[in-house]
């Protein structure tokens, strides 16, 4: 039995076409080849926020915190659940194991949150649930200001105007409004 060595003396031009070979697959498969140094991967995250202004940290983590966490809780998937409640805020992030479907955790996250909405205080805002970076900060701020206008017209400009044509955009997570003031409806009983 001859070996490679052997073959590649006797048969130069056959030794040499095999390398040619060799060298033309490589080349080929260099074009090919994917390799990334940091590899795009989607983090399943979803955020659920919800706004009660007025309440401290502690009626939040009460009344709106442990309610949708308990609920959350048991959805299929689940690698982490943290919460932050804050005054008149609360944020909880929830994050999925890798091979969990982006959309089917978005779907169960609004169906826990749904069913909890009724053990939530009925002067809060409605839980917003956004597929989100947990750690994303944001990535572009205007602001708005006027001579002539009050805050309260600027609000509405801003919400009805600016935030909707924002929301619109393609890879758009969230629009937050800082600073805005809106009008309170209030009615006074008195007794005579």
């Amino acid at each position: 039995m001859a070996n490679i060595s052997e073959i590649s003396i006797k048969r130069p031009v056959l030794s040499t076409v095999m390398m040619l070979i060799i060298l033309l697959f490589g080349m080929i498969g260099y074009h090919y080849l994917g390799v990334r140094e940091f590899p795009s991967v989607d983090q399943p995250i979803i955020s659920v926020n919800v706004s009660y202004s007025g309440a401290n940290a502690e009626v939040i983590m009460n009344q709106i915190t442990e309610p949708l966490e308990q609920n959350i809780n048991g959805i299929p998937g689940i690698r982490s659940l943290s919460s932050v409640s804050s005054q008149g805020s609360s944020r909880i992030t929830v994050e999925f194991e890798l091979s969990v479907d982006m959309e089917t955790a978005a779907n169960d996250v609004r169906d826990k949150v749904s069913r909890a909405q009724r053990y939530l205080p009925r002067d809060c805002d409605p839980p917003t649930v956004s597929k989100a970076d947990a750690d994303a900060s944001p990535i572009l701020q205007i602001g708005i200001r006027s001579n002539k206008r009050s805050l309260m017209e600027l609000s509405e400009i801003a919400e009805l105007t600016v935030k909707e044509r924002l929301q619109t955009i393609s890879n758009v997570s969230a629009v937050e409004i800082w600073g805005q003031k809106k009008i309170l409806h209030a009615f006074m009983a008195g007794s005579h």
